[in-house]
C-alpha cells in the first residue's frame, strides 16, 4: 500500500501476460477526506505488486464515488467496446442509493471512463444493493452476475454487459450481512469439477468468523443450490474480509482448473481506522498474502486448502535451518526478524501429549509482547492469540484440533504487522493483523506441560521493501 487508505481487493484479471490488481484507495485520508477511487497495481508471481497509480480518480462524474465491483475481459466484444476490452461493473451510490454502473478502459485497464450515466443495474428500492461480481458463463454463452443485497445474493443474466435480467437469488439469514459475493467452478485434485459460491459475512453472533464464507454446490445458470446448509471458511481468524478469488493463467492466457488463488483484506469493520500505522508510516490497509486455492476432498466433502504463494520462495534472503528441535518447556530460536516463513511439524506422544504447544512469534526482548500460535491440546484446539501484543481488539481465535494425532504440520507466516498460521494441509487458516514495536522480532518454542519435537524446523526470513 503505498499511502493514506486502502480496502476492498477488486478480483484481479490476466491480461498482456500480468495481472492487473484493483483496490479501494483513498488519497485524502490522511487529511480526514472521504470517497474512494480505484487504484492499480500489477503483478506476475502475486508476490511483488507494481504499483501503477489511480484508474479511476474520486468522484469522477455525478454520480459519486466508485466502491466495490469486478473487471471482465470481454473476449467477445459483447459489449461493443471491442474485442479484448477492460470492463468494469461496480457500484456508485448517487443521492445515496446504491446501483451497478459499467465503466470500460481503452488503454487495457490503466484506465477507465463512465460508459453511460444510467446504472445498468438500478436500485430496487433497497438500502444495501452492491458489490457486483461478474463471470462468463461459458455453458450459457452469457454473463451472469452475483449482487450483495442484503441478507441475499441478487443473480442476474446479461447477453452484453448493459442489459441485465434478475433470474434469481441466494439468501441466508443467520451469518449478517452479505458482501462481496463470488461464484466460480473448479476441479478438484480427483479430477471432479464443483462449483463454490463465496461471500464475504459476519457470522459472530453465532460464534463463526466473520470472513470468507463459501459452499460447495451445484449452479445451472440462474441459481445455486448448495449441497450443505453451513458455511465453510476460508479464515478463521479476525482480518481477512472482503476477499475475493482469481484464476490462474498460464503465458497463452489459458486457465488452469485445478489452482486459484485469493486476496483478502487484512482488516474488519469493527476497527478500521484502529491502526499504529498511520502515525508511524502515513497509512491504513494492507492484504493478506496472496493464497494459492485447491481443492481438496475430505471425509466431510470437499474443501478449499490454502497455501501462500510458491513465488514467496523467490523473496527470501536467508534461511535458518534447525532440524529437528526437542522442547521441554520453552526454548527460544537464535534467530531474529519480522517478516518470516516458518514451516516444521510438531509431534509427541499421543498417551502423554503435552498441554499446549507451538510458538511465541514477534516477541519482544523481554518477553511479554508476543502472537502466540500453537495447539492447546488440552482444550482440543488451534489458536492465534494476539492479546499479548499491541493489536485492534484482544482476542483468540480457535479451531477443533484432537490431540490424540500426535502431530501436527504448520506453516506460520509474519510480515511485520500480520500473522498467518496454515494448519496441516491448509483447510483451516488463522489470519490476524497486530502491530509489534520495532524490537519486537523474537521467536520461542513452546512445549506446556510436556515434550514435544519441532521436526525440520525451517525459517525463511523474506525481504521486507
Amino acid at each position: 500500500m503505498p499511502d493514506n487508505w486502502k480496502n476492498d481487493p477488486q478480483r484481479p484479471v490476466f491480461v498482456d501476460g500480468e495481472y492487473l490488481y484493483y483496490y479501494l484507495y483513498n488519497e485524502d485520508y490522511l487529511e480526514g477526506g472521504g470517497g474512494t477511487s480505484w487504484r492499480l497495481a500489477t503483478t506476475r508471481d502475486h508476490v511483488r505488486f507494481e504499483d501503477q497509480g489511480v484508474a479511476i480518480p474520486k468522484f469522477s462524474n455525478g454520480n459519486g464515488d466508485c466502491w466495490s465491483g469486478s473487471v471482465v475481459v470481454d473476449a467477445e466484444n459483447t459489449a461493443g467496446f471491442g474485442r479484448g476490452a477492460v470492463i468494469a461493473i461496480l457500484t456508485q451510490a448517487p443521492d445515496g442509493v446504491q446501483s451497478q454502473f459499467l465503466w470500460h478502459s481503452s488503454d487495457g485497464g490503466r484506465s477507465f471512463v463512465s460508459a453511460q450515466d444510467d446504472p445498468v443495474i438500478a436500485n430496487p428500492g433497497v438500502p444495501d444493493f452492491r458489490d457486483p461480481k461478474v463471470i462468463w458463463d461459458a455453458d450459457r454463452g452469457r454473463w451472469f452476475l452475483a449482487n450483495a443485497e442484503g441478507r441475499s445474493l441478487g443473480f442476474y443474466v446479461s447477453s452484453d454487459l448493459r442489459r441485465w435480467s434478475r433470474v434469481g437469488e441466494f439468501r441466508r439469514d443467520d451469518i449478517g450481512l452479505l458482501e462481496c459475493p463470488d461464484l466460480f467452478r473448479m476441479e478438484a485434485e480427483d479430477g471432479t469439477s464443483h462449483w463454490v459460491l463465496g461471500t464475504s459475512a459476519n457470522g459472530k453472533a453465532r460464534d463463526l468468523p466473520a470472513t470468507y464464507a463459501y459452499w460447495m454446490g451445484d449452479f445451472d445458470g440462474s441459481s445455486f443450490e448448495p449441497s450443505h446448509d453451513e458455511p465453510h471458511w476460508l479464515d478463521a481468524g479476525f482480518d481477512f474480509y472482503g476477499a475475493v478469488t482469481y484464476p490462474d493463467h498460464a503465458a497463452d492466457g489459458t486457465e488452469n482448473p485445478r489452482l486459484r488463488r485469493a486476496i483478502g483484506w487484512a482488516n474488519f469493520w469493527d476497527y478500521p481506522h484502529n491502526t499504529p500505522t498511520l502515525a508511524t508510516d502515513g497509512y491504513n490497509g494492507d492484504d493478506m498474502i496472496v493464497r494459492e486455492l485447491r481443492l481438496v476432498p475430505g471425509e466431510d466433502g470437499y474443501r478449499l486448502a490454502s497455501s501462500p504463494p510458491a513465488a514467496l520462495a523467490d523473496h527470501a534472503v536467508r534461511s535458518y535451518e534447525f532440524g529437528d528441535v526437542e522442547v521441554v518447556g520453552a526454548h527460544d530460536l537464535d534467530v531474529r526478524c519480522g517478516a518470516f516463513d516458518l514451516t516444521c511439524e510438531i509431534v509427541w506422544d499421543p498417551s502423554s501429549p503435552p498441554e499446549n504447544v507451538g510458538f511465541e512469534v514477534l516477541r519482544a526482548p523481554g518477553g511479554g509482547r508476543h502472537v502466540a500460535v500453537g495447539a492447546f491440546l488440552e482444550g482440543g484446539y488451534v489458536y492465534v492469540n494476539r492479546s499479548p501484543t499491541i493489536n485492534p481488539t484482544a482476542g483468540e481465535s480457535q479451531t477443533p484440533f484432537a490431540a490424540d494425532v500426535g502431530r501436527l504440520a504448520v506453516r506460520i507466516l509474519v510480515d511485520r504487522t500480520s500473522v498467518e498460521f496454515f494448519v496441516g494441509e491448509g483447510t483451516v487458516v488463522h489470519s490476524h493483523r497486530v502491530f509489534p514495536l520495532a524490537g519486537d522480532d523474537r521467536v520461542r518454542l513452546s512445549a506446556s506441560g510436556g515434550r514435544a519435537r519441532f521436526r525440520d524446523l525451517v525459517i525463511r526470513e523474506i525481504a521486507i521493501e
